[in-house]
């Protein structure tokens, strides 16, 4: 196709998730031979800035925009954005995780890019309320992406959002640069080992992945990557104690680099509550490390197919989760190039390069 102009506006680039998937998409896009630029509303950088890919701070969010964030204000900051954009003479806007303040601009051809479900963040009435009708708000008659199916039909069906046009767009991939990071040196525990990475908070369900390892009856020591606020990371050392576990149950603490202990794990493990599409499902297919899931919304279901399938469990059946979790120990699932091509970037980009035949 003709080279296109892609921008992407998001607060800052300090943080995970959707960061890291915001500049793959943009570095994939620049290899294919389109123009790219990353605005960030603050100067707050944590993640490696890939080649090609152009990032200007806008510096709108500040001392003042916090104290004084009112629509007036937000007015203010889409007035400026969109003068940077019409100089960028933009094809295609993408909005991530700042659209308080792009939901003024009325660029011909932006898109809101929503990264996790909703409906699934809040369990009292009265928040989830304040939720869906900030979504009606942000997004009705507007154009969206939503990072999975299960998110796009969140959208629709639960949360009753009528968009302009909305399309499932996963995040993109690509195994190579995986490889290389999990044959980075790394304090990885001998011996087989399963594994679970993720923030330690209430909403990765550590308890569930714990009771249910315990009922699994598997002797294969569980690795718990990641880190958490406060005092998470002391609860989460108490219940693995008061259950027994602690001459199997493994914290390394956090790594910047997660991938070889991934790629040397037997499997994976999520038990998250909610999610929008587990990255760390992905990363580890990419890696070849087989995964048993909980159902959750949204994207484990989009994720686990073929024989992965019978490795996905209903989300509250703890009893079901050991069952998965001693099959997958007894026998693992030898991972195929079929079961992570949907979400390789020679898959996925062409759906945003069609984002912009949309104008």
């Amino acid at each position: 196709m003709t080279p296109k102009r892609f921008a992407f506006v998001i607060a800052d680039l300090y943080g995970g998730g959707a960061e890291k998937s915001l500049l793959y998409t943009a570095a994939g896009l620049h290899q294919r031979g389109h123009t790219v630029k990353v605005f960030i509303l603050r100067d707050r950088i944590e993640q490696p800035i890939p080649d090609g890919v152009t990032v200007e701070n806008l510096a709108l969010i500040n001392r003042f925009s916090k104290m004084f964030s009112t629509p007036l204000v937000e007015k203010w900051q889409a007035a400026r954005i969109a003068r940077t954009l019409d100089a960028f003479a933009a094809d295609v806007v993408l909005s991530c995780s700042c659209d308080k303040i792009t939901r003024h601009l009325r660029h011909p051809n932006l898109w809101f890019w929503i990264k996790s479900d909703i409906s699934a963040k809040f369990s009292d009435p009265d928040q989830r309320a304040k939720a869906f009708a900030k979504v009606h708000r942000f997004y009705t008659g507007r154009n969206v992406v939503a990072v999975s199916q299960g998110v796009k039909d969140n959208l629709l069906d639960v949360i009753g959002l009528r968009p302009a046009e909305i399309r499932a767009i996963y995040n993109p991939y690509e195994r190579a640069p995986f490889l290389r990071l999990a044959e980075a040196p790394a304090p990885v525990p001998e011996g087989e080992y399963l594994i679970n990475v993720g923030t330690y908070e209430p909403r990765k369900r550590h308890d569930r992945l714990l009771r249910a390892y315990k009922a699994s009856g598997v002797t294969t020591p569980l690795v718990l990557l990641g880190k958490g606020k406060g005092d998470e990371e002391a609860r989460l050392r108490t219940m693995i104690e008061d259950m027994g576990l602690a001459e199997r149950v493994l914290l390394p603490g956090y790594q910047t680099n997660p991938y070889p202990f991934i790629r040397r794990a037997k499997a994976l493990i999520l038990t998250s509550d909610a999610e929008g599409l587990p990255r760390a499902l992905i990363e580890s297919l990419l890696l070849g490390t087989p995964v048993v899931s909980v159902d959750c919304p949204s994207g484990p279901r989009e994720i686990l197919a073929g024989e992965l399938a019978d490795f996905l469990v209903p989300r509250e059946d703890e009893a079901a989760l050991a069952d998965a979790i001693a099959r997958m120990d007894a026998a693992p699932v030898t991972v195929t190039e079929a079961h992570y091509r949907p979400f390789l970037k020679e898959t996925v980009l062409p759906q945003f390069e069609a984002l912009a035949r949309s104008a």
